[in-house]
């Protein structure tokens, strides 16, 4: 059983102004290399994640891999939680996918229901979503209406970082080190568990899964 202390070591298994995103800080992380390959404490919710070797991760040699292709979208929860205010960030690689290619963060995830913000190498954006019950909506960028969330190349077959922060109503989104966008939505305000997400038939690598609650 995976505790706090043995995260470093546990494994699995739009446009709005840059002028809105406020960086959360007070947050202590915890971090995934996922170089053990051992996957207790983590809840695949849909999908096959496992942990394999890759000469060129960024972080150790071992990697998690969503190699599924036939959900609608593939989820897997890690330990421990639930949590309400949260820093999550995480490096991925996009390695094939003709419906779809991505990787994404799940906060506040309860069952049918949770966040998630998304990367994808065939639209190039980066998106945040509800989701209720199998169902997404796109949420509006603080100061703007409409849209569908920001435009920025995100090249298939390399590594990039998404992070997201997140206090009550309000995320804030970074990619690949920048400050993409910020949302505000109180639809699920009670606290939930993190965890990592593709769709489809995308098939992506994930490295240096860190998290921490924000205090």
């Amino acid at each position: 059983m995976l505790t706090r202390r043995g995260l470093l070591k546990g494994t699995m298994v739009m446009m709005a102004a840059p002028a809105e995103v406020k960086i959360l800080d007070r947050v202590t992380l915890s971090g995934f290399d996922f170089e053990s390959g051992d996957v207790t404490g983590w809840t695949t919710v849909a999908g096959t994640w496992t942990v394999e070797e890759m000469d060129s991760a960024p972080s150790g040699r071992r990697v998690l891999v969503q190699r599924s292709t036939g959900n609608a979208f593939n989820v897997v929860v890690a330990p421990p939680g639930p949590f309400s205010d949260v820093d999550a960030s995480v490096k991925f690689k996009p390695i094939s996918g003709r419906e779809d290619a991505s990787g994404g963060i799940v906060v506040r995830f309860d069952g049918g229901r949770y966040y998630v913000v998304r990367a994808n190498a065939l639209e190039d954006n980066v998106v945040l979503y509800k989701t209720v019950n199998g169902v997404r909506s796109s949420l509006d960028l603080v100061g703007q209406k409409g849209g569908y969330g920001v435009k920025t190349a995100v090249p298939a077959n390399q590594w990039h970082t998404l992070r997201v922060e997140f206090a009550g109503a309000r995320f804030n989104v970074v990619f690949n080190g920048k400050p993409l966008f910020a949302v505000e939505d109180a639809t699920f305000p009670e606290a939930g568990m993190v965890g990592l997400w593709t769709k489809a038939d995308s098939v992506t690598v994930f490295s240096g899964f860190t998290y921490g609650e924000r205090r």
